[in-house]
């Protein structure tokens, strides 16, 4: 069924060209919605819906039956005293079932692309069903989820009204927190810049609304059954976004470097690792001085002098600095080798974390 705020755009419109009232109510003869000073009784509307008859004039009133699938769904009035009542109650009629028609497909097409996405369809229904829902199977496409934070109503219908191509993209929701863009991909040789730049207007979009949102996508698929990869791709995104990338708005499932590698340890073994590299202890376990210490030297591509300026402390201070380090830790991080086995135990401990406080 419409919404009640649909039905009651559409008759608002009719009666700004006809200047006609008019009432929609349901089989039952609750009122739906209502343009004009317009009150029709109850058991009139009742005995009609009833009847066989499809339109019917009963004293000062017009009244048409709307069908969906040649079930009676609607009962449109109009007031017979009023210029252009009668087309105002075709008008209304005609409105409502192409209305009825454009959201059942639209219904559907959401249907398919959720079950699609979620892996809930044979592969021959997959082909069935694209087939007679006008979708083409062979197209390319990406799949970009959009992380919004309860606001997903909001977001999607922001998406659906600014960048969609009702034709080609789909646009709809799994969960609460996140709308999912199925995107055709138009231009395979600029594909990723493409996906990158449309991430990123998606990102700004919402911002400019109010709305805080991440968004990640998944890589380039060429036929229709591969779609619910690029999604579960894109999921893997913005989850290894979340932990390892937080200060990134955008995130590519073909950029998450060493995170994806991560993310995909067994959690055991990465407790076997740091317990060998930290010998009990965590990176945790370091004041904050010595932290800020590490994070600004990694930022730095271990330039010490660049490191020490920047923290406004003396080069012999941070060599002093990193030198405890290496006593407790025995790793130097001005040796490359114990550098990459320090920063990779930072992303393990905080992939434990994550995957502790999200109970997995």
């Amino acid at each position: 069924m419409l919404t009640g705020q649909v039905i009651q755009n559409t008759i608002d419109g009719i009666r700004a060209i006809t200047h006609a009232s008019v009432m929609v109510c349901d089989m039952k003869g609750k009122i739906l919605s209502r343009a004009g000073d317009i009150a029709v009784n109850s058991g009139l509307i009742a005995a009609f819906a009833a009847s066989d008859a499809i339109e019917q004039a009963s004293g000062e009133f017009l009244l048409y039956k709307v069908f969906d699938d040649r079930e009676p769904e609607y009962v449109v009035i109009s007031d017979a005293s009023e210029t252009n009542s009668h087309m105002a109650l075709r008008l209304a009629a005609f409105q409502l079932e192409n209305l009825n028609v454009a959201y059942k497909e639209r219904f559907d097409k959401d249907n398919f692309i959720k079950n699609l996405l979620l892996d809930n369809l044979l592969i021959i229904d997959i082909y069935n069903r694209a087939r007679k829902l006008g979708i083409d199977a062979g197209a390319e496409r990406s799949v970009l989820i959009v992380e919004t934070k309860d606001e997903e109503t909001a977001a999607g219908e922001l998406l659906r009204g600014e960048l969609e191509n009702e034709a080609k993209d789909f646009v709809t929701s799994i969960d609460e927190d996140n709308v999912v863009f199925v995107r055709e991909i138009e231009d395979s040789k600029d594909a990723a810049s493409e996906l990158k730049r449309l991430s990123e207007d998606i990102h700004k979009l919402l911002s400019d609304h109010g709305i805080e949102s991440r968004v990640a996508y998944g890589s380039i698929v060429r036929d229709i059954k591969e779609v619910s990869r690029s999604y579960k791709e894109a999921r893997l995104a913005l989850d290894v976004g979340r932990i390892f990338y937080e200060d990134k708005d955008v995130i590519a499932y073909s950029n998450l470097g060493i995170g994806r590698l991560i993310y995909q340890l067994p959690i055991n073994l990465c407790h076997m690792f740091i317990t060998e590299i930290f010998h009990g202890r965590t990176p945790e376990d370091l004041d904050e001085e010595t932290l800020t210490t590490i994070y600004k030297f990694f930022e730095n591509n271990l330039n010490v002098s660049e490191t020490s300026r920047q923290l406004f402390i003396h080069r012999n201070t941070l060599v002093y600095r990193l030198d405890k380090l290496q006593k407790s830790t025995g790793l130097d991080l001005r040796v490359f080798d114990d550098a990459i086995t320090f920063k990779i135990a930072l992303m393990v401990v905080k992939y434990m974390d994550y995957i502790e406080n999200s109970g997995y």
